[in-house]
């Protein structure tokens, strides 16, 4: 079943109503027809609902089921990705939204290669929260995990200040039961963050800030992981960690 988001505002105790983007793809891209059933999310609640009405600018469906939604972990996890190479990025973000991250934030390291023209930045942005935006739909969140503007090293740890815990991988941490002590002392924790390196990883003069600003790093085995591997090895043992039932 197809999957569509919306504000709050835009559904009531009988209907939601469909506006924007969406509206050109129910109607032009998937072909769909009145009565043809989807469903709408609003960030907090899941509507099972029936097409009623297709306008110009606009999709009416009326809602059939309403439920509290299950799909989001109960911790909002933050992505520090340092900027990898060519198109790595984009896999990333479908992945890294499949499994619950919240927000992720590209982040210029000292030993990153790539280096985004600021005048093609933003572009870039757009072009990975579009990405966002479809993997979130096809995984069924109930929200859209934002990608931040690209920032430096320095503000990411700023930004990681105001956050509940923080990890960062890190081939010279301690050994896998003082990573499982660090994973498991995450209950409860409203906000996490997770720091990850490009490709040449983080020089330590990184790691140090790291520690200064909070986060806490921890080894995920004896295996050098590649950056696009490390990222969502993370997000992988954090939604198994803390998912509820």
């Amino acid at each position: 079943m197809y999957h569509f988001f919306i504000k709050p505002e835009q559904a009531d105790a009988h209907e939601v109503a469909i506006i924007g983007s969406d509206v050109n793809h129910i109607k032009n891209v998937l072909r769909m027809k009145v009565g043809e059933q989807i469903c709408v999310n609003d960030g907090s609640h899941e509507y099972l609902c029936s097409i009623a009405q297709l306008d110009a600018e606009e999709v009416t469906a009326k809602i059939e089921q309403v439920s509290e939604t299950t799909s989001e972990l109960p911790s909002r996890i933050v992505l520090f990705q340092g900027l990898p190479k060519a198109d790595k990025m984009e896999l990333i973000i479908q992945k890294a939204v499949e499994l619950g991250v919240y927000e992720i934030v590209p982040v210029a390291t000292k030993r990153a290669v790539v280096k985004l023209d600021a005048k093609k930045e933003e572009k870039k942005r757009l072009r990975w929260q579009s990405i966002a935006e479809s993997a979130a739909k096809q995984a069924g969140r109930a929200l859209i995990p934002q990608v931040a503007p690209c920032m430096n090293f320095d503000k990411a740890l700023r930004m990681c200040n105001g956050l509940d815990a923080a990890l960062i991988p890190y081939e010279k941490a301690e050994g896998m039961q003082h990573a499982r002590d660090q994973v498991r002392a995450l209950h409860g924790k409203h906000s996490i963050g997770i720091f990850i390196g490009p490709e040449g990883g983080f020089e330590e003069s990184e790691i140090e800030a790291a520690r200064g600003a909070g986060a806490v790093p921890i080894t995920l085995g004896h295996r050098i992981l590649r950056t696009e591997t490390a990222g969502l090895t993370m997000l992988s043992i954090l939604m198994f960690e803390l998912e509820e039932d």
